[in-house]
C-alpha cells in the first residue's frame, strides 16, 4: 500500500516511523514550512521533515492547499505532485493545514487522521490539555475518516489510555504518541484486506478542544484548588501557570490540593520546603515553581531566593 503522510510535529513524526517500520511505501510527505526557534530564531525543520529526509523520503512544504487563497500557486504545485504520487491513502497527524475537499477525495480510501481523544469528545486543537483540564478519567487515540468538518468523519478504530493523577500533558502526550503510532499501522493492514467497518461518530457527548491561549495561563485563587491543580498539569509545557511576584511572572509547575482555607490567594504558610496558597475552595501546595529566565526549582530553593520573604497574598 503506498501512502502520503502529512504531519508536522513530534506526534507526527512517531506515526511516520511506526508506519516506515511497519514496511509501508511512503513516497511523499507534506509537513509545515520550516519555522524559526530558539534563541538564534534559526529556521528549523520540523520533526517530521528530518525524519523524512533522514530516511530518503520526498517531504514537500506548501504554505497552503487551497487552490483559492494566499498561496494558489503552492496548492496548485502540491495537488500536482500527489497527483503524479498515486498513492492509495494520505495519513495526517497534527499537520497544521486545513485539507481541502479535492485532498480528502484524491486518494483510493480517503484520508485518515490519527486524532488525540476519544471521539466525539475533545474534537478541535488541542485535546490532551482540554481532556486533563477537564479531569476526565481516559482519553485515547481515534483513527478517523476525514470529511469536510471538524474531526466529524467516521470512526474506524479507536483505544482507550488511562489519565493518571500525575500526568502532565507533556507524559501523556508521550504515550498517546506510541498509541497512535501502533493504531495507524493496524488501522492500514486492515485496509489492505478490506476490514474496516467505518462507525458515525455518536451525536451525543461532543466537546471542543478549543487552542490554548496564552491569555489562560494566569492563575485566578478564586477557583478551586482541584481545578487549578489540573490546569497546571494541563499547561505543562505550553503555556505554563502563572502568578505574579514583585513584578515578576512566576510559572508554576506542579502542586497538590490541601484540605485548609483562607481568603483566595492568601499565603497560608511559606517556610522550609512547603508554600501553601488558599484557593476558592481548599488550597494548594506549591512545590515546582520557575522565575523569569531561571530553571525550574522545589519550593525550598524558591523561598531561599525570595529577599523579604512572601507578601500575605499572591496576585
Amino acid at each position: 500500500m503506498r501512502l502520503v503522510f502529512a504531519g508536522t510535529p513530534e506526534f507526527a513524526r512517531e506515526a511516520l516511523a511506526a508506519l516506515h517500520t511497519a514496511g509501508f511505501q511512503i513516497p511523499l510527505v507534506l509537513t509545515q514550512p520550516d519555522r524559526p526557534a530558539g534563541r538564534g530564531m534559526k529556521l528549523q525543520a520540523s520533526p517530521v521533515k528530518q525524519f523524512a529526509l533522514a530516511h530518503g523520503i520526498q517531504v514537500a512544504q506548501p504554505h497552503s492547499l487551497k487552490l483559492e487563497g494566499k498561496y494558489p500557486d503552492d496548492a496548485a504545485a502540491a495537488q500536482a505532485l500527489l497527483e503524479s504520487v498515486g498513492a492509495d491513502v494520505m495519513v495526517v497527524a497534527a499537520y497544521g493545514l486545513i485539507l481541502p475537499t479535492w485532498t480528502l477525495q484524491l486518494p483510493r480510501l480517503g484520508c485518515l487522521n490519527i486524532h488525540a481523544s476519544l471521539l466525539p469528545r475533545w474534537r478541535g486543537a488541542a485535546p490532551i490539555h482540554r481532556a486533563i483540564e477537564a479531569g476526565d478519567a481516559a482519553t485515547g487515540i481515534t483513527i478517523m475518516q476525514m470529511d469536510e468538518g471538524l474531526d466529524t468523519g467516521d470512526m474506524l478504530l479507536s483505544a482507550r489510555e488511562p489519565i493518571r493523577p500525575d500526568d502532565t500533558t507533556a507524559v501523556l502526550h508521550d504515550r498517546l504518541t506510541t498509541l497512535g503510532g501502533r493504531l495507524i499501522v493496524e488501522a492500514l493492514e486492515l485496509a489492505a484486506c478490506g476490514g474496516f467497518t467505518p462507525q458515525p461518530q455518536p451525536t451525543e457527548g461532543v466537546t471542543y478542544a478549543h487552542k490554548i491561549e496564552k491569555a489562560e495561563a494566569a492563575i485566578d485563587w478564586r477557583q478551586p484548588a482541584a481545578e487549578i491543580e489540573r490546569r497546571v498539569r494541563a499547561f505543562d509545557p505550553f503555556p505554563g501557570s502563572t502568578f505574579t511576584l514583585g513584578g515578576d511572572t512566576i510559572k508554576l509547575w506542579r502542586t497538590s490540593v490541601v484540605h485548609a482555607s483562607g481568603s483566595p490567594g492568601e499565603v497560608l504558610h511559606a517556610q522550609g520546603d512547603t508554600l501553601v496558597v488558599a484557593c476558592g475552595e481548599q488550597a494548594l501546595a506549591l512545590h515546582i515553581l520557575q522565575r523569569p529566565g531561571g530553571k525550574r526549582v522545589a519550593t525550598k530553593d524558591f523561598l531561599q531566593n525570595t529577599p523579604g520573604g512572601l507578601p500575605s497574598y499572591l496576585a
